[in-house]
């Protein structure tokens, strides 16, 4: 069986709460126990940090034994060249994951330190993102 990690950072915890307008009104949590039943074959794990060490010791726990990472690093895609630096080191490959389209928003938001190391990006697909990183991932 596959093992799959869904790595969240910084304010993710706040979804359902935090601008729905934006990202939605449904939890992480919930979305996940929907996620799950998806992937049969797999077996995925989530964790949430509003901690960059925090990211970064899970990137490295897993990075070298598991079948691959979805992360959404939340802002500190934007400001993070450690976890960029992470995600050269590991050889788990990891798909970068934004509910929002981060390009049509503030341009701070454009540039981002791990989509060059990442083996893939989606963008601005809401939480549907989150279940075709798996299914890419699994492929």
């Amino acid at each position: 069986m596959k093992r799959i990690l869904i790595l969240n950072g910084p304010n993710l915890n706040l979804l359902g709460r935090r601008e729905p307008e934006i990202y939605g009104s449904q939890t992480f949590e919930d979305y996940f126990e929907t996620l799950k039943p998806l992937f049969p074959e797999a077996e995925l794990t989530y964790f949430q940090s509003n901690h960059e060490g925090a990211i970064l010791d899970k990137l490295h726990e897993v990075g070298f034994s598991w079948d691959g990472i979805v992360l959404n690093a939340g802002a500190y895609t934007h400001t993070s060249i450690a976890i960029g630096d992470a995600i050269s080191g590991i050889k788990t490959p990891v798909i970068e994951v934004h509910i929002s389209n981060v390009h049509a928003r503030e341009p701070y938001r454009h540039h981002s330190y791990i989509s060059a190391k990442a083996a893939g990006i989606l963008v601005g697909l809401g939480l549907k993102g989150y279940e075709l990183a798996v299914r890419a991932l699994l492929a």
